[in-house]
């Protein structure tokens, strides 16, 4: 195996054991911030636990999706299961919405008449929440630059989270102090703000892959202009680039060479190119000479 699958390897099994330890910590506040919830009657608890539940399934997700997508490709799954992590990435991000507009209504028709909230005990199930988000942040940390989408998520995911815990805290502090029981619905109205906020660009991101965008860093004029420019190559089209998932990039095109009998020059000259300077890990290049351009098997989009 290459040094390159070597490091990938270690990374999913890095990012595995991040995962399911950051989504123990999750499960049991969970359970702590919900029954805490319901004891003291509080919108912004619950809405904070409701975020926390969404953190159990994406975690939970994210770290079997990690697991599947390592599974070998097979001659019904040519390109083996990288895709699991962007489906589960997708479905958690609609979910949070769907959570958010729902965290939205009950604050809403709590403006109205807020109802009376023991304070003080959703102050202290807050700050245990917010000790079990801190945890969660840690274990999750590291180089998110080069994270997967699905890790990337979750820590979002635990992110807002953390602010949530924060605001009910704020919350608990001015209905104590003050006795105006609409500072829980006010929180209410800013967690589901946050948690829409990211889960919008979960699920852009998440479509982005499915729909096989273009990767974001990428230029599509610059990579063409990058495989004109090997020796020997007249011109480049019918050029496609697009993700297996995140960070996995893939490229297949038709390149028009002065003579087929530097075919192999010009495909390892231009595959060197495109994985240096364009990050692109795999690519399917059909060769032609001019007089071909044209005749060849080519699918019109």
């Amino acid at each position: 195996m290459a040094t390159g699958a070597h490091a990938h390897a270690r990374d999913g099994d890095a990012t595995e054991r991040r995962l399911f330890r950051a989504f123990l910590v999750i499960l049991v506040f969970f359970l702590v911030e919900l029954a805490g919830g319901i004891y003291t009657n509080s919108l912004a608890l619950l809405a904070d636990a409701g975020h926390m539940f969404t953190d159990v399934l994406a975690l939970g997700a994210a770290f079997t999706a990690t697991r599947i997508s390592k599974w070998s490709s097979d001659e019904s799954v040519t390109y083996g299961y990288y895709r699991s992590e962007i489906i589960v990435a997708f479905l958690n991000g609609i979910t949070l919405v769907l959570i958010s507009l729902y965290i939205f209504y009950e604050a809403y028709t709590r403006l109205a008449s807020p109802p009376e909230v023991k304070s003080g005990a959703m102050m202290l199930v807050a700050v245990v929440g917010l000790a079990a988000n801190l945890v969660a942040l840690k274990l999750l940390s590291g180089n998110h630059a080069h994270a997967s989408l699905n890790l990337r998520a979750a820590f979002l995911h635990v992110v807002g989270d953390t602010l949530g815990s924060v605001g009910a805290i704020a919350a608990g502090a001015v209905m104590l102090t003050t006795g105006n029981y609409l500072a829980d619905p006010a929180v209410g109205f800013l967690i589901g703000g946050i948690i829409l906020f990211g889960s919008t660009r979960v699920v852009r991101d998440a479509l982005d892959v499915l729909l096989q965008s273009v990767p974001k860093h990428v230029d599509v004029e610059e990579v063409k202009e990058a495989m004109e420019s090997v020796e020997g190559v007249v011109e480049v089209h019918d050029l496609h680039v697009w993700s297996l998932k995140e960070g996995l990039n893939v490229l297949s095109s038709h390149v028009v060479v002065e003579d087929l009998s530097i075919s192999n020059d010009v495909l390892a000259e231009m595959c060197g190119v495109l994985q240096r300077d364009f990050d692109v890990e795999h690519t399917t290049l059909q060769m032609e000479d001019p007089g071909m351009v044209g005749r060849l098997c080519r699918c019109e989009l």
